[in-house]
């Protein structure tokens, strides 16, 4: 399910694009490189009508440690899908990489607990039991800022596995919104969750990226490419079945009802007041200043980066 990708990062060593990337296709179709399997949260890109817009683009499902952000900059593929996180860190390493269109507006990562405890915050999980997280992104140091970690014994991420949690009611864990707490419902447990946000650290994730160099070099593509997925996302949020078939096809470990259940689950996050106003995908400067802020106090990033070179409004 989603939160495996959430899992596989090895969050903090964003490096310069590779070597081995470099070489760029001479087909005239593009690459959007996925940074995990076919599932809903990327619905849209699979209902886009590129050829309505002049496009013919291949989809590349991703897997774990997939570096998109990477092969966007390096020009392996000509469209990838990261986070705003990612963007952040690979352009303090001289990667020039441009957020597009972001499908999330609100990060679907958070803690799972169980709802028996009568929780209210996420300040409340870290006062006693057992927290999984992976300690080392920034979120969880943010967490650990604010709230200390010193009354509740942390250990490793399972990885989006529920075995722990199930049989243990003071156990929580790092989630994906859409994804673990859907699955312990299934399996009988009563759940509470909390996003990460709360904690005002949200960065756009689900973030379709493009090359500096090729958005200066073709900003029509581009303009129509964000088009073209604006379409393939609202016709996703208005009648995902059909695609979800066509994504269950590509990836069978997910079944239907799960990916109907997903695929509703989510749209609370992609759907939000901004993209009433402005259209889906919308970004603003001020949520970009704001992560970027985060990532300078954490000590990610020596300098603070522009923030309106590291997103484009089309």
């Amino acid at each position: 399910m989603l939160s495996h990708r959430l899992h596989r990062r090895a969050f903090l060593k964003t490096v310069p694009a590779l070597g081995l990337l470099t070489a760029c296709s001479k087909s005239t179709r593009l690459k959007l490189a996925l940074n995990w399997k076919p599932e809903p949260e990327f619905g849209g890109f699979y209902a886009t009508p590129y050829s309505k817009y002049g496009l013919a683009v291949d989809i590349l499902p991703g897997g774990s440690g997939t570096p998109t952000v990477q092969m966007v900059g390096a020009g392996s593929v000509d469209f990838g899908i990261v986070s705003a996180d990612e963007i952040i860190l690979a352009r303090s390493h001289g990667n020039d990489v441009v957020a597009l269109f972001a499908v999330f507006q609100d990060s679907p990562t958070g803690i799972m607990a169980h709802a028996s405890r009568n929780l209210q915050s996420i300040g409340d999980v870290l006062k006693d039991g057992t927290l999984a997280i992976e300690s080392g992104l920034p979120f969880a140091r943010l967490m650990k800022r604010k709230f200390g970690f010193s009354h509740v014994k942390i250990v490793p991420s399972p990885g989006g596995d529920i075995t722990s949690f199930l049989h243990d009611e003071k156990f929580s864990q790092q989630c994906y919104l859409t994804s673990e707490p859907i699955a312990a419902r299934r399996k009988g447990a009563s759940v509470k969750v909390f996003a990460v946000s709360e904690i005002g650290y949200d960065p756009y994730t689900t973030v379709l990226a493009i090359s500096g160099e090729s958005l200066r070099k073709n900003p029509d593509r581009a303009k129509g490419m964000v088009a073209a997925v604006r379409e393939g996302w609202q016709s996703y949020l208005a009648d995902p079945k059909t695609v979800n078939q066509q994504m269950h096809q590509l990836n069978p470990t997910m079944d239907l009802d799960t990916f109907a259940e997903v695929a509703e689950a989510q749209k609370p996050f992609i759907e939000r007041d901004a993209t009433r106003r402005n259209g889906l995908g919308t970004m603003s400067r001020e949520r970009w200043e704001t992560l970027i802020g985060q990532f300078k106090d954490l000590g990610d990033i020596s300098q603070t980066i522009p923030a309106e070179e590291c997103f484009r409004v089309l």
